[in-house]
Order: C-alpha cells, then structure tokens, then sequence
C-alpha cells in the first residue's frame, strides 16, 4: 500500500498542491516520501525516508518548479527501508520517464532477470516498481523503433499494451514523460484504486489530476471525474489535452481490504463509500452481538479507523456508545510500521485508557480488523488493568488468514495470528472474555451495496482466492523463504495458546 499522486496543471506551480495532497494520503505511507516535477523541459527531484511534513521544506518548495508533478507516499511491501528505493524512479530512455507505482507485481522475480539479460538494463533496488518501469520503458523503445520517436502518444500507449502483456499482480500507476505528458494506467484487474479529477484552469482549459483516493482532490479545488478502468491508460499531453486507451481487456475486482483499513472514511472508491460501507459492516456485525445475550455496558472504538463500524453497532444495538481509547496522534499506523518489535513498542505510546469508562463494566472493544493481533493483545490487556470486569472484541473484518501479495504488508500467514487457529483459540491468544468476527458474505454484501455492477472484490487476504490467477502455493512458499520475509518471522513473538 502506497499513496501516489499527479498533477498536470495548465499554468500555476505545481509543488504545493502535491505536498497538500500527499498529505491527505499520507495515511498510506509513512515510511518515505517522494516528490519530481516538470516545466517542459527539465525535471527536479527529491525523496528521502520520513512523512512528508519532514522530507519536504522550504528549500524544496523553491527547488522544485513546474507545473506538472509526480508525488508518492511509501510503505514497503518489495525492496528496503533504504531512502534510494522512495519513489519516484527514472530512466533517461526513451524520452525520460518517471514514475510511482501502488500496488506488487507478482511476477517481479523473472521479469528482473529479464530486464538485466535480454534488455541489457542496469538496476539500482530491490524495488518491484524499478524492475516495472524498466519494462515500460523497454515496451516504449520498441514502439518507436516501429513508429519513430515523433509518434509519441502512440508509443506510449503501445508501450503500455506490451508493459500489461509482460506484468502480473496489482498495479496502479503514474508517470511523467518529457515531452509528452503525464501516463496513468491500472492493471486489468483494478485491485489497487486511481481516481481522476479536474478543474477549470481559466481560460487555458483544464487542470488534472491522478490519485490513490479522490480525498486528495477536494482541498485543491478538483472535482472527481470518474475512476480509471481496469486495464485503462489515460495520457495529458502537454497541451492539457485528454487522450485514453484500452490497454487491455479488464473486469473490476477491487481490494476489499481499502474498504476495512487502507482508505479514508471520506474517499469513494470505484463508485463505494467507504464510509458508508463501513457503518453497513457495523449493521451486520451487531446482528451478531444481539444473538450473543451478553450484558454490555459500553462499545468502545479503538481509534480511529473503527469509530464508523462502533458507531453503527451501538445505534444498531442500544448499547452507549463512549470514546475509553485515547489516541496520541503524533504516533503513526503500527500495522504499516516496519517490524514487529517497533509495531510493539509503539502501541504503547499510541493508546492510553481512561478508567472511568472501564471501571467494574463489561466493555466491547471493536476494531476494523486483527492482523497481527500484537495491537489487539495489549489493548485488551489495557483494559483489564483499567478495570474491566469483562472485555469483548469485534472485528469488523474476518479473520485475516491469507498471505496478500497485491501490495499490503501481509506476505507470510506466519505473521497471521488468525492462521490456523479456531476463534475460541484465537480469544485466548487475545486474552478476551468473547471474540466475534464480520463474516466474508456480510462484507462483501457491505461493499457491493454501493456499486452492485462489481462481481466480484478482491478478498484474498480472507479466503486465499487470488484474483490473478497466477499464485500458487510454490509460489508463496518461495515468498515466505525470501530473506525480507523471514527475518521478518523471526523478529516475531511466540504465540501461547
């Protein structure tokens, strides 16, 4: 999970729109930030590891001119923690391209050696996303060698074509090329989201905009113009011109988890609120909690992503709804922290319990989902130490038990503490009085309420049903084998049951 962003403006600078927008995305990445933009004909860049607030100063906003951009908030799902793998990356031929990429390739291992031998292409990361616009780049060179290097919109879109019939996995993706314009394309599959926005830019035309969640687009004036489809390349020219193209053939089959976790309650993604869907999986979930007969005297959100699924439950129920979990907004995401040890150390810093709200009662946690279950653990034990008699936990997902490959930081069910384990043992881990979980029907009924015309979501990380096609278990047997991945399951803690 990333947050990627594109501006083509038809006149003003550029650079302090994309450090607004990445702002808002910035909930998708907190590990590096990114930023390159262009004035027609020269390119500046800069990217460093840290949030945006850090990475970007005052010295960048004078440094990096133009009127067309490209920024990118990160979190590693391929690669290092190494600054030289922040996004946006470049190569020099043909024409000079940039780009950010959201999402993972599953293919990346083949196409790497691909790249190196037969395209006689250097690489400097470890990155999916280098090994990716590589293989644009060569699909590119290819058509002008065809077309000549005049046919520029052409090229691209042709270079785009070959790009999709050699990639595999999630994709969503923003480039800039010199002397063309600005290239949006998402894979045939649409897992991972990108929204289009525009506005009037006077009496030049148009400005445009590109992003992971239209939430970027409102502060800058934009308004939304639709999502791109599956399989899809958009190109603005230089002249703020729209061209399209159907790269390839594409059915929508989005990521149920933006829905649970990675997106804001205010985006709408691919015709979904994800605000409304969420209040819908409070609605199913407390048809569950009625059945239960429990004496509850409090359902309590850990903060803050759950407080629109805690909402709809106690209207759903009757049951007082109360804020008991103190956030400290100055600590970020622990599930896109890198590491077990520093996601421990800092849900401690991140929560604080108020007693008064658990003294002597039954309390029902809710949270949107149980990853790793290190937050949940701790928090439940927070409880108690405040004075819980009793202490219940709802997952507005169900359990996550399934590697995802498609660019969210799950790649091995070693880290799944749900893997293999049945509720009443997963509770123990937990520590919880009672555990109840969303059911996959029920989530998927609360996505596809807001855009019935999708078949089907992407749910992987619940049921081990790749949309791709191409995942195997020799294949992810060889994910949990890769050096990341297994130091990764070392640094983790044993579960007692």
């Amino acid at each position: 999970m990333c947050g990627i962003l594109g501006l083509s403006n038809r006149e003003q600078e550029v650079f302090p729109e994309l450090y607004d927008g990445l702002l808002m995305l910035q909930h998708r990445g907190q590990d590096a930030a990114g930023m390159v933009t262009y004035n027609g004909h020269v390119f500046h860049e800069h990217k460093d590891n840290g949030l945006v607030k850090d990475v970007f100063t005052k010295h960048q906003a004078k440094t990096l001119r133009g009127n067309i951009g490209l920024g990118h908030v990160r979190y590693p799902t391929a690669g290092s923690l190494c600054a030289k793998e922040a996004q946006p990356f470049f190569v020099n031929a043909p024409y000079g391209i940039y780009l950010i990429h959201n999402g993972n390739l599953t293919n990346t291992e083949p196409l790497r050696d691909r790249v190196k031998a037969k395209y006689r292409r250097h690489l400097r990361t470890g990155s999916d996303s280098e090994v990716l616009l590589n293989v644009l780049a060569d699909k590119i060179a290819d058509s002008i060698k065809l077309n000549g290097a005049e046919a520029g919109i052409k090229n691209v879109f042709e270079g785009v074509k070959l790009t999709m019939e050699r990639i595999q996995g999630a994709y969503a993706i923003i480039a800039m090329i010199d002397g063309v314009g600005m290239l949006a394309f998402r894979d045939p599959n649409g897992i991972r989201p990108l929204s289009m926005g525009q506005r009037q830019a006077g009496v030049l035309g148009e400005d445009y905009a590109f992003a992971s969640e239209d939430v970027a687009f409102g502060m800058m004036g934009y308004k939304k113009v639709r999502d791109v489809k599956p399989g899809e390349a958009v190109l603005i020219d230089l002249e703020g011109k729209t061209h399209t193209f159907q790269a390839a053939k594409g059915e929508l089959h989005p990521c149920i988890f933006e829905y649970v976790y990675l997106a804001r309650p205010d985006s709408m993604l691919d015709g979904i609120s994800v605000y409304k869907t969420q209040l819908r999986m409070g609605q199913s979930l407390a048809k569950q909690i009625m059945a239960s007969n429990l004496e509850i005297d409090r359902i309590i959100p850990v903060p803050d992503s759950a407080r629109p699924v805690a909402l709809e439950v106690a209207n759903a129920t009757g049951i007082k709804y109360r804020e008991g979990l103190v956030k400290n907004r100055y600590v970020g995401r622990t599930f896109i922290m890198p590491g077990q040890q520093e996601r421990k150390k800092s849900i401690k810093r991140k929560l604080n319990a108020i007693p008064l709200e658990f003294r002597n009662r039954n309390v029902l946690l809710i949270d949107d989902s149980i990853v790793r279950g290190n937050t949940m653990k701790q928090i439940v034990q927070m409880c108690r130490d405040a004075g819980a008699k009793n202490v219940y936990v709802a997952s507005a997902a169900p359990p996550v038990k399934h590697p995802n490959v498609y660019g969210i930081d799950m790649p091995t069910k070693q880290e799944l503490i749900a893997n293999d384990l049945s509720t009443d043992e997963f509770r123990r881990v937990l520590g919880a009085d009672a555990l109840f979980y969303q059911t996959l029907d029920e989530l998927i009924w609360a996505a596809k309420e807001g855009n019935e015309e999708i078949e089907t979501f992407d749910c992987s990380c619940f049921d081990g049903q790749y949309v791709t096609g191409d995942i195997t278990p020799e294949y992810l047997k060889k994910l949990e084998e890769s050096s990341s991945v297994s130091q990764k399951v070392q640094d983790m803690p044993l579960i007692n049951i």
